[in-house]
């Protein structure tokens, strides 16, 4: 699949059906870190598969099964969905344990060599986006495509959220329920985590459903607070040294930028 095709099937997540569950079989393996770390492969077809880093951080990957495009993807290519550090099926963190962005940059590169990968094309939504910035700015070498979908700005003081401007309703609410969740209140983080969702979309038929179905979704707020530590004063721009000399999309062997005007979660 060349890189105009896989940004199509990326782009029609939400024309597709919406999974109620996760019912993908996968595995663990240890990284040299001592963490373990839970993947699922779609797919077994031969090429350079698609490693996926979900949104968050705080999340495991299985919201992605929201949508069967990496199914249909999986015909033809291998998909390769994972949980990060501390989340869903991965180990836990343990006391003392770190997770900070440089950790979960050596957790992915260890995911790509369990699968006995060279390169992969690698995705990124939301907050992974962000992490895969920072992967190709330390391993390019890896990479032989790079998609970014609905994350932030490089640097992340960069960002521009319009969320105000388009959701005022919305923004309101969350600033209601955000003083009650940093106590510590569960339901008012919830509602806030809620809020925040639905502010995703723009089919709200399709919203509706997600939201439906993500009944039970959870936020490891501790990888949240953490990860958000160690990213937030960092620029991941492609022309931005990143230590050991190494920089971002610059340096990838061949690398093109292509952007697409249209984002959301359907």
């Amino acid at each position: 699949m060349n890189s105009r095709a896989l940004i199509f099937a990326i782009l029609s997540l939400s024309a597709t059906a919406l999974y109620a569950a996760d019912t993908h079989p996968g595995q663990t393996f240890k990284t040299p870190s001592g963490v373990s770390i839970y993947y699922e492969v779609l797919g077994n077809s031969a090429g350079t598969p698609l490693v996926v880093a979900n949104g968050g951080p705080g999340f495991d990957h299985t919201y992605l099964h929201l949508s069967d495009a990496w199914d249909v993807m999986g015909k033809t290519r291998k998909v390769v969905l994972y949980d990060q550090r501390g989340n869903g099926k991965s180990s836990p963190v343990a006391p003392g344990q770190s997770c900070t962005l440089r950790d979960q940059i050596e957790d992915l590169d260890a995911l790509r060599a369990q699968i006995g990968a060279e390169r992969i094309d690698l995705l990124g939504h939301s907050w992974g986006g962000l992490l895969v910035m920072a992967y190709a700015a330390r391993y390019p070498q890896h990479i032989q495509h790079l998609l970014i979908v609905d994350s932030a700005a490089p640097k992340w003081s960069d960002t521009i959220f319009l969320f105000k401007d388009v959701f005022p309703e919305g923004v309101e609410r969350e600033d209601a329920a955000r003083f009650a969740s940093e106590m510590g209140d569960k339901s008012a983080a919830d509602k806030l985590l809620r809020e925040y969702l639905a502010m995703l979309f723009y089919s709200p038929e399709k919203r509706d459903a997600a939201l439906a179905q993500m009944a039970d979704v959870d936020e490891n707020r501790k990888i949240r607070r953490d990860c958000h530590r160690s990213f937030f004063k960092r620029n991941l721009g492609p022309n931005h040294s990143t230590g050991r000399g190494r920089q971002g999309g610059a340096r990838i062997p061949g690398a093109r930028c292509r952007r697409s005007g249209r984002g959301g979660a359907g």
